[in-house]
């Protein structure tokens, strides 16, 4: 996923503050210096390491408050000298004004994002809360200045080059879907309206987090964990003992509904509570409850697009995506559900055919699933998740899986840093060079799952690369692994495995970014197309010279043998029903939430949620969706609302991509080349429905998609 989880994030970047302080001829504003109470913080003037990458060692949570405030007050300054400016409105004293601006705002605010998702605490959560809203009002500021957006409506496009075109044309756009256009009075709705909905995305994502907290399971006797490994267990006693409950386990929860563990345990009565534990996560009352946060959130978003003009919240986001309308996003999932939900049916009917043979003496429910399923996997393709885990070691994966296919396919080699300053005792740092030795990017890696940090796993930007700014990238890759007990492996599943490839193939994009601007550069694209480029570095895990340097057994360290190979690739359609439609109803479940036309459609959380499913299908309670409402980070604490879809489209590009590389020689050179020059470098500088037929030369075609998910030979 790329991150922009944080409401304050989205509000606060919504225009893609630059780094650097403005320095266009044509304007004087005088920008007020810095108090000396602000000489010694690390946000008022840039990083001096390496590609200016944050200085943690320097960082402080107090540093962040007087930061923002004079970042406001620096920004509002700047961005009334652009629209005020006596001299006609030129290219570049206002869209390249525009761009520069805002210098210690972002440096702050990026770095305070990164931090609340990944490492936060109670004062940054009380700070993020406090200023979600007087961020919203600060976007609002720009967006809905009128003397702006007559300045940038009058800026011809004629003599600039395809990049500024671009440019000039994405903020007239933005500012147009940011309401440029409204009647002062609805201007003064809409302010109001974004302020109530930062703060309380912002709300429902601190809820979440305790929610998550609060919902690991503890564990007193030892039985009832049987299944797992000795390893998982010891790592299960030591997060225990570090939340104060020394002599028992703690099995905590991961963001999405099913959780890992329920694929080994065998205590069925176990599988259930843990089950039940991360389906109610957030709706046990009390403070960690979001439904309400939810309701309130829902009635919102449709205000918003009423005032905005459009029928719904879903009609006016998906204006500058790929899909432009639900009905495109919905004629997709529609494509997908009727295949996915009928072979789930076929597969739940193996799983329960195997529980009668055992004379389990039950019916098939969601906790059972995985554990069942793991079983028919290793009847129909004698494979075992627990023979491949060993050749899975999490570091080596990592060096010798995913980079090693990037210094294949594009030439990239990385060398471990240990200079730089990181958030986290966990984090590790590396430098990236080039295929011709040039350096590149830093990237941070952060891969083990803690109580401060949200569930999932993300891409973001440090750092965002831009010639206009002189700025190279600085990338994060956050997971939530489980951490191992003290000197032993980190043993993942093959499902991890294609998880780090993913995350690192949204790096990858943002390390090839080569725009000008920053706000066209690297993964500054469609939700819709930003998970492309990652789905297609997914399938480098499978690929045979690859899996073989890194799929190393961490005791005899010999390498997978052919026949396991062979196994994990013949089962690779296997479960495909129950993850597509966990996936699609999902999906379906955020179009609903964000299709509505009026308040009475919006019935309670999860009342809705129920005639949601319902009115699409989805009616296997056996398959519950990836996301359950009340937990759906992605669409009511991130950027993904209307937009879940995005995973199901992306993948379409990537099935349809994968089978022009598979059929032109597969990991070259050459082919990683040309898809660097057509889809990774070149941003959202360009019309991109193009960028993808100039790679492979013809229209998306849903075919391999499904070929892919084995619904169609």
């Amino acid at each position: 996923m790329k991150n922009i989880s944080s409401a304050l994030l989205i509000s606060a970047l919504a225009f893609n503050y630059s780094c650097t302080t403005m320095k266009t001829t044509d304007i004087k504003q005088e920008i007020p210096i810095p108090d000396s109470s602000l000489s010694s913080n690390p946000f008022m003037k840039k990083s001096k390491l390496q590609y200016e990458a944050p200085e943690f060692d320097k960082i402080k949570d107090e540093h962040f408050k007087p930061a923002f405030e004079f970042g406001l007050k620096q920004h509002d300054a700047e961005i009334l000298a652009i629209a005020n400016n006596p001299k006609a409105a030129t290219f570049e004293n206002t869209i390249v004004a525009l761009e520069k601006s805002g210098e210690v705002l972002k440096r702050a605010i990026i770095v305070f994002s990164n931090l609340t998702s990944a490492n936060t605490n109670p004062t940054l959560q009380a700070l993020d809360e406090e200023f979600a809203p007087i961020f919203a009002g600060h976007s609002d500021k720009m967006y809905l200045n009128e003397n702006l957006y007559k300045r940038i409506q009058s800026i011809s496009e004629n003599g600039l080059d395809s990049e500024s075109k671009r440019l000039l044309q994405y903020y007239k756009q933005n500012f147009e879907i940011a309401g440029a256009n409204l009647s002062a009075a609805d201007k003064e709705k809409l302010k109001q309206i974004n302020q109530e909905m930062a703060s309380l995305s912002t709300q429902y994502s601190n809820k979440l987090l305790e929610a998550r907290k609060e919902g690991g399971i503890i564990i007193d006797n030892v039985n009832e964990l049987d299944g797992l490994s000795a390893d998982e267990i010891a790592a299960a006693a030591a997060d225990a003992k570090t939340a104060g409950k020394d002599g028992k386990y703690l099995l905590a929860l991961q963001n999405t509904t099913q959780q890992p563990v329920l694929q080994n345990l065998t205590n069925r009565a176990t599988r259930e509570k843990v089950f039940k534990a991360s389906w109610m996560r957030a709706e046990n009352g009390g403070n960690s409850d979001t439904r309400e946060t939810i309701e309130k959130l829902a009635k919102l978003r449709l205000k918003k697009a009423q005032v905005l003009g459009k029928n719904s919240f879903a009609e006016w986001k998906l204006q500058d995506q790929m899909a432009k309308t639900p009905d495109a996003a919905v004629k997709l999932m529609n494509q997908l559900a009727t295949p996915a939900v009928e072979t789930a049916r076929r597969e739940a009917k193996d799983i329960q055919d195997l529980i009668d043979q055992q004379k389990g003496g039950f019916k098939l429910e969601p906790w059972d699933w995985n554990f069942y399923a793991e079983q028919v996997r290793k009847a129909k393709f004698d494979l075992d998740e627990n023979q491949i885990k060993p050749y899975f070691e999490i570091t080596t994966v990592l060096e010798k899986g995913v980079f090693f296919a990037a210094e294949k396919f594009y030439g990239l080699t990385f060398k471990k840093r240990t200079d730089l300053p990181v958030y986290h005792p966990d984090v590790v740092t590396y430098e990236v060079f080039d295929h011709d030795g040039k350096s590149l990017a830093i990237y941070y890696l952060d891969f083990y799952t803690r109580d401060s940090k949200n569930g999932g796993a993300w891409m973001s930007n440090f750092v965002e690369q831009s010639y206009l700014l002189g700025t190279k990238p600085v990338i994060v890759n956050c997971y939530n692994y489980q951490k191992p007990a003290p000197g032993k492996p980190s043993l993942i599943s093959y499902d991890d495995v294609t998880t780090i490839f993913h995350e690192f193939g949204h790096s990858i994009h943002g390390m090839f970014a080569s725009q000008k601007y920053p706000s066209l550069s690297g993964t500054n694209v469609p939700r819709d197309f930003v998970e492309f480029p990652s789905q297609i570095n997914e399938h480098w895990a499978l690929d045979p010279v690859v899996l073989k340097n890194y799929a190393i057994h961490y005791e005899t360290k010999q390498s997978i043998p052919q026949a396991l190979v062979d196994k994990i690739k013949k089962a690779a359609a296997f479960n495909q029903g129950y993850m597509t439609t966990e996936l699609v109803s999902a999906a379906a479940l955020d179009m609903d939430w964000h299709s509505v036309t009026s308040e009475g459609q919006l019935l309670p959380v999860l009342d809705f949620e129920k005639q949601s499913l319902k009115n699409h299908g989805f009616t296997l309670s056996t398959v519950p969706p990836r996301y359950h409402t009340p937990y759906f980070a992605h669409i009511w604490g991130g950027g993904y609302s209307a937009g879940y879809y995005a995973y199901l489209w992306s993948e379409t590009l990537d099935s349809d991509a994968w089978e022009w590389i598979m059929k032109n020689g597969g990991l070259t050179r050459e082919n990683g080349d040309r898809f660097r020059k057509h889809i990774l470098s070149v941003g959202n500088s360009v019309d991109l429905n193009q960028a993808f037929r100039d790679f492979t030369g013809h229209d998306p075609d849903i075919k391999p998609l499904l070929r892919n998910r084995g619904f169609i030979k």
